[in-house]
């Protein structure tokens, strides 16, 4: 397949349960940058068939914002994950939660549009271990990201808080940025703690990842600001711009720069900056 990495930088994504008709309509003016229709963990057993007769008229209606549009469809093997993709062929992206390895990779490729991208969900210590393998087929299947599943991964590891889980999300950045993929950081749940929220953020930015999942609106503009760029780092990346475009240093692989020796490496990753601002204006 293709290269799918994503178009647009991906800092907040919000969960939008698809039993909600309410929470369908308010998603559209969140500014988040990608908005999933639940059909997975929001949806109770009677509310799944309803969940998923919505899916069409959720990705028309966000069609008006700028948001990714994706649905998480349930796991492999439960058997309604078929019927979820179907209903979901116009979304641009799927969700695929509880991927444990290649094989359900390939299951989920073999009932979806060839050029619809998939994010697989990590959510269990036996997906930790198959990574590689995983990453080592993501361009074939079009996989474009890896979301870390915390809940469902702390509940398996029987960890206690965030700080013992944090060795392996490592392991699950260092795949997706091994295999070109865009790693999203786990959702928090107790979303009236502001303070507790933010921390996080900044934590999984420093970490590595590239946005983090959301269970609830107010969380999406702290998310957005938590992995965008800085003003600090804005400027620095105009700077650094600046000093590579003098006459002398253009042909130069690195050069002094405010203290410290920049390369042309850090010259792309200001380029990036400057970029992302603009992309999500």
């Amino acid at each position: 397949m293709t290269d799918q990495s994503p178009i647009r930088p991906i800092r907040s994504s919000l969960f939008v349960p698809g039993s909600r008709p309410r929470a369908i309509e308010k998603a559209v003016g969140l500014r988040a940058d990608m908005l999933i229709l639940d059909l997975e963990d929001a949806a109770g057993p009677e509310e799944k068939a309803g969940a998923r007769m919505r899916v069409p008229e959720a990705m028309a209606h966000w069609a008006e914002c700028y948001a990714l549009r994706a649905v998480r469809i349930n796991a492999i093997g439960t058997g309604l994950e078929a019927e979820d993709a179907k209903a979901a062929s116009d979304a641009e992206a799927i969700v695929v939660p509880k991927v444990e390895g290649v094989s359900d990779l390939r299951a989920a490729r073999a009932f979806l549009p060839e050029d619809q991208p998939i994010w697989a969900m990590i959510e269990t210590p036996l997906a930790l271990f198959h990574l590689r393998e995983m990453g080592e087929v993501a361009s074939e299947l079009g996989v474009t990201g890896l979301i870390a599943g915390t809940n469902d991964l702390g509940k398996l590891l029987k960890t206690q808080g965030r700080a013992p889980l944090e060795p392996y999300l490592a392991q699950i950045v260092a795949a997706a940025r091994a295999y070109d993929l865009t790693p999203l950081d786990g959702v928090y749940n107790a979303y009236k703690d502001e303070t507790g929220f933010l921390e996080e953020a900044q934590s999984g930015k420093a970490m590595g990842f590239a946005g983090k999942t959301l269970i609830h609106p107010s969380q999406v503009s702290g998310t957005n600001s938590a992995f965008g760029p800085s003003k600090d780092e804005f400027d620095r990346a105009k700077r650094l711009i600046a000093a590579f475009e003098l006459p002398e240093n253009r042909e130069k692989g690195a050069i002094p720069f405010e203290g410290t020796m920049a390369e042309r490496l850090h010259l792309a990753e200001a380029e990036a900056i400057l970029k992302q601002v603009e992309d999500t204006k």
